[in-house]
């Protein structure tokens, strides 16, 4: 285990000293290029073109800053575009469930009226039931009066 972990560590360690060995050998190129095609100014010229290449690396970092403002920009007005969206449809499912509310509460409404009606003709049944439940009652009362007398006279005969 520890032969395959110092392994790689001499793989990494031999990348690196090849890299900067490339390095070093870029850096010598680029060294020899400059002197070749360096330009000798005086002071004042010196100080303008420092200045310019200042402003320009300023000028770079404000277009990356308003490239990225930029860009927030839009994700934010697409997260508001959105979320305005979504409003509408909060909106329009609130007004679908108000308005189903309203029915269910009119169904409601109805089926309590259906339901009083019915109840008033149950009890005017039951009232006709009870009336006609005392009439043949008296009916029977009648009819046993009438039957006692005929089977007395039954009885004599």
């Amino acid at each position: 285990m520890e032969d395959k972990g110092s392994g790689k560590g001499n793989e990494r360690w031999n990348g690196a000293t090849i890299n900067l060995t490339e390095m070093s050998s870029n850096l010598e190129s680029l060294q020899k290029l400059l002197l070749k095609k360096a330009v000798f100014v005086d002071d004042e010229t010196f100080s303008k073109a420092s200045l310019i290449a200042e402003q320009a690396r300023t000028i770079k970092v404000l277009e990356q800053r308003v490239e990225t403002l930029e860009r927030e920009l839009d994700a934010a007005i697409t997260a508001a575009a959105r979320a305005r969206s979504e409003k509408r449809q909060a909106e329009a499912a609130q007004k679908a469930a108000e308005l189903r509310a309203q029915e269910v509460t009119k169904e409601l409404e109805n089926t309590t009226k259906v339901f009083e009606l019915h109840m008033e003709e149950l009890r005017a049944k039951q009232e006709e039931i009870t009336k006609r439940d005392k009439d043949i009652k008296v009916l029977e009362a009648i009819i046993q009066t009438l039957g006692g007398k005929d089977s007395s006279h039954s009885k004599n005969g």
